[in-house]
C-alpha cells in the first residue's frame, strides 16, 4: 500500500447500515474500524444493534447497562460508556439487548431522531477520534433512523445476490425523507461495499456489474470476497487481520478502509494498488454454473 497523507479535520460519523440481513454489515464494521485504526486513525465503534454482534466480534464482553441505551433515553455521558479494546487506537460502545427498549421508547420521546445526535456531540467536540464507525441493526426503526440524523455518511454494504439493489433502493429513500425533513440535510452515501464476492459465481459478476451501473459514482473500488476464515472470525472474537492476518478478504478489507479514508478526504495520497478481490478470485478455479 501506499503512503497516506492525514489531513487535520474534525471527527467523521459513518453509519453501517442496510435494512436487509446477512449482508455483511457488521462483519464491515469490525473489519474496517480495525483497519482504519491500524492505519493510525484513531476509532470509536458505537454497537446499535441489539444483537450486539460487533461488539463480541472485537472480544468486548455484552454487559447490561454498558451501551448507548441511557444516553438515548436519558441523560446519562455517553463517552462513560466507551471501552479501550485490546487494539491499538481502536474504542467501543458495546451494544446491549436492552437497546430493543429503545425501539419502543424513543417515539415517544421529545425530539425522538435526535437523541444519538446530541449524546454523540460531547464526544465529537472532545476530538479524541477521528472517525466514527456506528454499526446500526438491521431494520429502519428508531434506532436506525437515529444514526441517519446522527451519522455526516453513510457506507451500505450490498450481498452479491440477487435482491441486492433492494435493499439500496430504501436506504436512499429513507435518505431522502430524513433530508427533506430536515433532520440532516447533508447526509450522503459515502460508499457502497459489495460484499460476499465469489468470482466461481456467475450471480456474482451479474449482480457487481448490475450495482456498478447504477451506482457508479460510489461503489467502492474494492470488493470483499467470500471466505470462511473471515466467517469464522467473529466467533473468536477477533477482526480479521488478526484471526486470519494473510487472507484475501483481509486485505480486501485494508484497502477498503484506504478507499474510505479518502473519500473522507484524510489523505492526498491514495493506495499505490488498490487491490479488487474481483481480479484475484477470478484467477480461482470456475465451478460448473446453473
Amino acid at each position: 500500500m501506499g503512503n497516506f497523507i492525514l489531513k487535520a479535520m474534525g471527527t467523521q460519523v459513518v453509519a453501517v447500515a442496510n435494512q436487509k440481513g446477512g449482508v455483511g454489515k457488521t462483519t464491515t464494521t469490525i473489519n474496517v474500524s480495525a483497519s482504519l485504526a491500524c492505519q493510525g486513525q484513531r476509532v470509536l465503534m458505537v454497537d446499535l444493534d441489539p444483537q450486539a454482534n460487533a461488539t463480541s466480534g472485537l472480544g468486548v464482553e455484552k454487559s447490561q447497562g454498558g451501551s448507548v441505551y441511557e444516553s438515548l433515553v436519558g441523560d446519562a455521558l455517553l463517552s462513560d460508556q466507551i471501552i479501550q479494546t485490546s487494539y491499538k487506537n481502536l474504542s467501543v460502545i458495546p451494544g446491549e439487548v436492552n437497546l430493543c427498549g429503545a425501539e419502543i421508547d424513543l417515539p415517544r420521546m421529545e425530539d425522538s431522531l435526535h437523541r444519538l445526535q446530541r449524546a454523540l456531540h460531547s464526544v465529537k467536540m472532545a476530538n479524541v477520534f477521528d472517525v466514527i464507525i456506528i454499526d446500526c441493526p438491521p431494520s429502519l426503526g428508531s434506532l436506525t433512523l437515529n444514526a441517519f440524523v446522527a451519522a455526516d455518511s453513510l457506507l451500505v454494504p450490498i450481498q452479491c445476490e440477487y435482491y441486492a439493489l433492494e435493499g439500496i433502493s430504501m436506504v436512499r429513500q429513507i435518505i431522502d425523507q430524513v433530508r427533506d425533513a430536515g433532520d440532516n440535510p447533508t447526509l450522503y452515501i459515502i460508499g457502497i461495499a459489495m460484499t460476499m464476492y465469489d468470482g466461481r459465481t456467475r450471480l456474482s459478476q451479474q449482480v457487481l456489474d448490475e450495482v456498478r451501473e447504477h451506482f457508479s459514482d460510489i461503489v467502492f473500488e474494492t470488493t470483499i470476497p467470500r471466505a470462511t476464515r473471515l466467517a469464522e472470525a467473529p466467533s473468536h472474537g477477533k477482526p480479521a487481520m488478526v484471526y486470519d492476518p494473510d487472507g484475501l478478504a483481509t486485505a480486501a478489507y485494508e484497502v477498503l478502509a484506504g478507499e474510505l479514508l479518502q473519500r473522507l478526504n484524510r489523505i492526498e495520497i491514495a493506495p499505490d494498488n488498490v487491490v479488487d478481490a474481483t481480479a484475484l478470485q477470478n484467477q480461482l478455479p470456475v465451478q460448473n454454473q446453473a
